[in-house]
């Protein structure tokens, strides 16, 4: 070969390794991170804090894009069926993955579909009521709607989400009746319930709501203390047997590459132990902790079958 020739081919073979090296390295751009709910909810508010911490992590902007409906399910078919490149993630609760594929129609299969990249937080959710209603405790809350069968409304951010089966749990095991109203997020759901639009609501956004004076705080569940809600109890002290809590996680699509869904992992795993992050999510009323893929999974499992038996026993259906 002509010495002008062996350089010449030299120089494209260091190129093409250059520009393969250049294609394996992940993340080389923004990275897309799917809330199913409207912007100021529980999901959107812990996306946006995990995503300021990725992006320092990753090194790349980590943009959130809301996309809410049918109980976060269209947010959850639309990740289901993106590209399986690492680019475009999910920030899932139990209520897409878990609960709302058993009431509506959905264009996935949460568990061949989606893989759990990290357990974000389990979430302490709060009972809380309009403070203008004659209502101060559990007891107090089955008494009155016991005398006025079906006049109190609850709200959550949908059809099949973790407040809508958490409340009808509750009305299963106090024997009261409750009118539901979705919303599309549960930040609107907080504001009507302050404002009197709706009665009560059951939702971890409802812990601010709660300090701030503009709801009541009854009871709480998901976590085994809230030294930041004084005076509210937990759940259990009235239902010992209670068993629901919610949870959020990160997730991707399952044909993602190995190495690219380790480095998620890995990234996300970081972020997660920082001080920064836990302090962000626990004034959400998160629980974080961290768990492993096979974890997340159970915990996934384990919420659909209790789901389930709630949705079969309440006879819950979608509206």
């Amino acid at each position: 070969m002509l010495p002008f020739l062996r350089k010449s081919a030299l120089a494209l073979i260091a190129l093409l390794s250059l520009a393969a090296h250049a294609e394996a390295v992940f993340p080389s751009k923004p990275i897309t991170y799917v809330v199913p709910y409207t912007p100021g909810g529980t999901n959107d508010n812990i996306a946006r804090i995990i995503a300021k911490h990725l992006s320092d992590k990753l090194g790349q902007p980590v943009v959130v894009e809301n996309k809410p409906g049918a109980a976060g399910t269209i947010g959850a078919a639309y990740v289901a069926h993106a590209p399986a490149d690492g680019y475009t993630l999910f920030n899932a609760s139990v209520g897409n993955l878990a609960i709302a594929p058993q009431l509506v129609e959905v264009q996935f299969d949460p568990f061949k579909d989606l893989t759990p990249i990290a357990h974000l937080a389990g979430s302490r959710s709060v009972i809380a009521v309009n403070p203008k209603l004659p209502i101060h405790s559990i007891a107090e809350l089955i008494a009155y709607a016991k005398a006025n069968p079906g006049k109190l409304t609850y709200g959550t951010s949908g059809n099949g989400t973790p407040g809508h089966i958490s409340t009808e749990y509750f009305k299963l095991l106090s024997g009261i009746d409750l009118l539901h109203v979705p919303y599309k997020g549960s930040a609107q759901a907080l504001s009507d319930a302050a404002a009197g639009h709706i009665d009560l609501v059951s939702d971890p956004l409802a812990n601010s709501f709660v300090q701030a004076g503009k709801l009541r705080g009854l009871a709480f569940f998901g976590t085994d203390e809230a030294p930041d809600l004084p005076g509210v109890p937990s759940l259990k002290e009235t239902y010992p047997q209670w068993n629901f809590s919610g949870a959020f996680f990160a997730v991707a699509p399952s044909a993602t590459p190995p190495q690219v869904l380790a480095t998620l992992r890995k990234a996300f795993d970081e972020v997660l132990a920082e001080p920064d992050t836990i302090a962000e999510l626990k004034s959400l009323g998160m629980a974080p902790q961290r768990l492993s893929t096979e974890q997340s999974e159970a915990v996934i499992r384990s919420t659909y079958d209790i789901s389930k038996e709630i949705i079969e026993k309440a006879q819950i259906k979608a509206t």
